[in-house]
């Protein structure tokens, strides 16, 4: 009981690395008096049996950049903390069998090369210099990362945990917390057997534990956590002598790690025999059924080898490297992994829960716990990230997250764990979880469907006879069966009327005393006057943009605030938590669908199906019947022509839709949009509009009052770099592009040098041209500068556009 503090700033629920990497950045932040609780001993879930891998490759900035930081701390922790590690860099080869793979490589290694990783492009001859054991008859290239290489998970844990330590921050092990308490002041306690701890802050770093901690959260507007745990099999060689000779002879540094990514595995010098790790697609998950149970305690142990499974995989690396043919297997190590439905983690705040937070369900733990370390603590300490981290955000899943959506998907990841995520593709598992209520309608269109926040809605329109087949996805161009119904769908919203159904769009309805005082305290900008909408932001305290909403005004203290439907509960619990006890924040976004109706014959259409009086200015709104059902429209369109937004209950949408099609208007799918949007130049959350940048970096100044009374959160920051002057700037370039349009985080270039990156790029049917929107040096934002824009390895010319529209600049169409 005497080593039990009954205070402490943070208590950490799990000591596997990322609790004790949590611990450890609390300390270095200056949060000393923290507490981490471990129910076994240290590193007693995934940790222990973990392969030890430390890759910096991702295709996502945020996931490269929290990897890159853990081999920056790993080379110096062993330093920093005096203690022993083992901590091998050998540089990896990653193998390519296709030119979609080298393209993949290419993006992957620009990136690296901004973050200043020297990751190199390499031939098959070269990459057997380098490993004399290698078969590269059938390869298209190789990708070499120098920083890749592989650590002691134990050792690596000991060491963040006696840095700590060494800091005044407690560890108790073997004391498993039994539940929590929140209290009014929205502090905690969290109970153990061995007494309880109150605390300002709880973080659920339980690992593959983290979805049964989570049920304690529940009466606290909590969730079930979405996450599921997987088989994962490595395979340890005996000796081999022929690989004992080549660390001999190379003053005993180890072969590169390969990963044969089309095969799916890693193969790595383990002593000297070879360590194989397959990621197969027929694979098993565990603790899924009822006859499966998750044990009270799983610490230190593994299951039965199921070699079985892996077979095919095992027999390739033999050829891929035939000296593996040699030795026997020594161990098979079987052993529980956690994947969430998209196979990252989820570290940041609880959704729901004020002053909890999330670092758990790392299938890559051991690379990416170093940064996961650095990011939740930064969250705690600061309330913000260094490096926007919506890819790991437990609040990009909201409620279509189901056990059976887990399960799907998490099995789905896991047999594709390195397959590319081509721009045009979409993962098959678990779909169909939110359906709009014209759905059935919208696919007897032709509608080819994408998931958004768990909502289906069109991609684009297939006519008969298209490919519609997920193999005509895997491709990085613009160019497939989708390409001319695209154009066709912009056409008409061009020249004609467009609709698109859009459920999902995060909608919540804000009222009471106070609601517009504390809102204009909580955006940037100004509020609309009763009966008119606008665009509203919110940044932090240090001025990044942190969302974006419609402000639609219905009363003086009545408003209906329209996010995006991957914000949902971000935006919910920022809502939230700024409003008094007198305002109400009503999520209503299931109960209601919407119609995006727009293009030059919009209001010829509407007009017969409505006696709204559709001469009202562009930003206005009004109640109304279509069709005659009670619905709301809403004068904007985010396709940049005139149009209407239809907002309508569920049950009346279909009505509405029939007629809608029956006037004529022409069904037009998210592509389509997207292209639309882009000639306009506006922005995406989380592609453009990002914590990654300023308000006034994206070129939103104009959004905010510097003169109003109101402290806003980033007021003073603002005002700083206004009057020092931004660093980047938002531009719109023309590209001359050949098969592939920008992708996110494609680097600019100037003379040799990066002096940006891309935030979205599409074709503009409208423009007939390649369009990217990005960030670069502010002294390079001059309409007509010439730069190169990296797409997939090939530099295309780029040039710098008037701070405006390309397509009708003067908005004269959008306001007709």
């Amino acid at each position: 009981m005497a080593d039990i503090p009954n205070k402490a700033r943070v208590v950490i629920i799990g000591g596997g690395v990322v609790g004790t990497s949590s611990l450890y950045h609390l300390a270095k932040k200056g949060w000393t008096d923290c507490v981490l609780l471990e129910k076994n001993e240290l590193t007693a879930g995934s940790t222990w049996h973990a392969a030890g891998n430390v890759p910096t490759f991702s295709n996502s900035w945020a996931i490269m950049n929290m990897q890159r930081y853990s081999t920056e701390l790993y080379s110096r922790l062993a330093d920093e903390v005096d203690y022993p590690m083992n901590y091998h860099v050998s540089g990896s080869i990653r193998l390519a069998h296709s030119k979609e793979r080298m393209q993949e490589f290419e993006h992957a290694m620009a990136m690296g090369r901004y973050q200043g990783i020297p990751m190199e492009m390499w031939t098959p001859e070269e990459a057997k210099e380098h490993y004399p054991f290698l078969e590269t008859h059938d390869l298209e290239g190789v990708l070499y990362d120098p920083t890749d290489g592989d650590i002691d998970p134990a050792q690596l844990t000991q060491a963040l945990a006696k840095g700590a330590r060494d800091m005044g921050q407690k560890i108790i092990r073997y004391c498993p917390a039994t539940g929590v308490t929140q209290h009014d002041d929205g502090t905690w306690t969290v109970h153990t057997d061995k007494g309880d701890i109150t605390c300002d802050y709880v973080v659920n770093a339980a690992g593959y534990y983290a979805q049964r901690v989570g049920e304690m959260f529940k009466p606290f507007g909590g969730r079930t956590v979405p996450a599921m745990v997987m088989s994962h099999q490595y395979l340890l060689t005996d000796e081999v002598p022929e690989v004992e000779a080549w660390s001999k002879e190379n003053g005993g540094k180890k072969l590169p790690l390969l990963r044969d990514v089309d095969i799916s595995y890693y193969l790595r010098q383990e002593k000297n025999g070879f360590n194989l790790g397959p990621y197969e697609p027929n694979c098993k998950g565990h603790w899924m059924t009822e006859d499966d149970p998750m044990p009270q305690d799983f610490s230190f142990q593994l299951w039965n080898d199921d070699l079985d499974r892996i077979e095919d995989i095992v027999t390739d690396a033999m050829e891929r490297v035939p000296l593996m043919a040699t030795s026997g297997v020594g161990r098979v190590i079987n052993g529980p992994i956690p994947y969430a439905p998209d196979g990252l983690p989820l570290i940041g705040p609880m959704p729901g829960v004020k002053n909890a937070f999330e670092a758990h369900t790392f299938t890559f733990g051991i690379a990416q716990g170093g940064g996961a370390g650095k990011v939740l603590a930064e969250w705690i300490v600061d309330g913000a990230t260094e490096w926007d981290m919506w890819a790991v955000d437990p609040r990009r899943y909201t409620d279509y997250t189901d056990q059976d959506y887990c399960n799907q998907k998490g099995m789905e990841v896991y047999g594709n764990e390195y397959a590319m995520h081509f721009p045009h593709h979409e993962w098959p598992a678990a779909r169909d979880k939110k359906l709009s209520p014209v759905h059935d309608k919208v696919k007897a269109q032709g509608g080819v469907m994408g998931a958004y926040n768990g909502w289906e809605r069109a991609n684009w329109f297939a006519q008969p006879g298209d490919d519609t087949s997920l193999e005509a996805t895997h491709t990085w161009g613009r160019s497939g069966p989708w390409e001319q119904r695209i154009k066709e769908e912009c056409e008409a919203v061009r020249d004609h009327c467009g609709v698109l159904d859009l459920p999902g769009f995060s909608r919540f309805m804000v009222k009471g005393e106070g609601a517009a005082e504390t809102l204009r305290g909580l955006v940037t900008g100004g509020l609309p006057k009763v009966g008119r909408m606008n665009l509203v932001y919110v940044s932090d305290d240090r001025g990044r943009i942190l969302t974006e909403m419609s402000c639609v005004r219905m009363g003086e203290d009545d408003f209906m605030m329209i996010t995006a439907a991957t914000a949902q509960w971000h935006d919910r619990d920022l809502l939230r938590g700024a409003m008094p006890a007198s305002v109400t924040v009503e999520d209503v976004t299931t109960t209601r669908d919407t119609l995006i109706v727009t293009g030059p014959k919009s209001r010829e259409i509407l007009s017969g199906l409505t006696d709204a009086d559709l001469s009202t200015g562009w930003l206005t709104h009004q109640s109304t019947t279509v069709a005659g059902q009670p619905a709301y429209l809403i004068r904007v369109s985010f396709a940049g022509e005139l149009g209407w937004e239809v907002h309508a209950l569920n049950a009346d949408m279909p009505a509405i839709y029939d007629a809608i099609i029956g006037a004529g208007a022409k069904p037009f799918g998210m592509y389509a949009l997207n292209s639309l949007r882009i000639e306009k130049g506006y922005r995406a959350w989380k592609g453009d509009l990002s914590t990654d940048y300023s308000l006034l970096e994206g070129g939103l100044g104009r959004f905010v009052k510097l003169d109003k009374p109101q402290d806003f959160p980033g007021k003073a920051a603002i005002l700083n770099e206004k009057q020092q002057g931004v660093k980047k700037s938002f531009v719109t370039m023309t590209l001359e592009a050949g098969d592939c349009d920008a992708p996110y985080m494609s680097c600019i270039w100037q003379n040799g040098e990066i002096v940006g990156e891309t935030t979205s790029g599409a074709w503009g049917y409208r423009v007939g041209k390649s369009i990217a929107l990005g960030m670069i040096r502010a002294e390079l934002a001059n309409p007509g500068t010439e730069l190169e824009v990296e797409i997939y390895g090939q530099k295309c010319r780029a040039v710098v556009q008037e701070d405006q529209p390309l397509w009708d600049p003067e908005n004269e169409r959008l306001r007709a």
